[in-house]
């Protein structure tokens, strides 16, 4: 039955419901080694992130968590430590990243190029990186969480198409270069994700799948409550 209940969240909760989510390609400083779809323009973000993080987060850049399996934190404080190594098995698909970098924020303006999480009352988030492929691909996923779902809807609405400049995720956890270069936002409950995938070409052929798969699967998690009986999703 829980099963069942997932796979349809997973379907339903897809870019945020298919109304408060986006998918969009990055730019990039640095042009890809061999012309691809990904549209990479000459010129720089117009937000570029700090090239550290702030002096409130934590870093645990290089360290595995030891589980993969979120702790029961429904209710509490976002902090990095909710979540270790990705493991997504769903349906016949598997995908499995390893932590490398998780960054606890007591508030949203190191993450916020542009204002917008203040204009909506973001109240904490969190960053995490990983990466899967033997470094072929990195992902990068930040958390926004807000007191209410509205807030995080109308965050939603205003990132999509630009969560690349609004967004001052850490460009040094992916990849300078990159044959796909990508990002999802949507909006589950009062929580804001979005996800960032950068590949080489050998991992290019399974970006879009696993991307897809990380940014549903940590939106049914939230949507869920930030429950750790999860069958299928970890």
């Amino acid at each position: 039955m829980l099963i069942g209940v997932i796979v349809a969240l997973s379907a339903i909760l897809l870019l945020g419901g298919g109304a408060f989510g986006a998918y969009a390609y990055l730019g990039s400083s640095d042009p890809a080694p061999t012309p691809t779809p990904v549209a990479q323009p000459s010129t720089p973000p117009t937000s570029a992130p700090p090239s550290s993080p702030a002096p409130s987060p934590t870093p645990a850049e290089e360290t595995p968590e030891p589980s993969s399996t979120p702790s029961d934190s429904s209710g509490g404080p976002l902090d990095h430590t909710e979540f270790g190594n990705w493991n997504y098995s769903l349906k016949g698909e598997k995908y499995a990243a390893r932590k490398v970098g998780g960054w606890t924020y007591d508030s949203c303006d190191p993450l916020d190029a542009e204002g917008v999480m203040a204009d909506n009352n973001c109240e904490s988030a969190i960053q995490l990186a990983y990466t899967a492929y033997g470094g072929n691909l990195r992902a990068v996923q930040i958390v926004l969480r807000f007191p209410g779902t509205s807030d995080a809807k109308k965050t939603a609405n205003q990132l999509k198409n630009s969560a690349d400049d609004k967004v001052a995720w850490r460009r040094a956890s992916a990849h300078s270069r990159y044959a796909y270069g990508a990002i999802y936002s949507g909006a589950y409950l009062n929580y804001v994700v979005v996800t960032v995938v950068t590949t080489n070409e050998s991992a290019k052929p399974k970006a879009r799948k696993f991307h897809t798969a990380m940014q549903t699967d940590r939106g049914v998690y939230f949507f869920l409550g930030r429950q750790d009986e999860r069958v299928v999703t970890s």
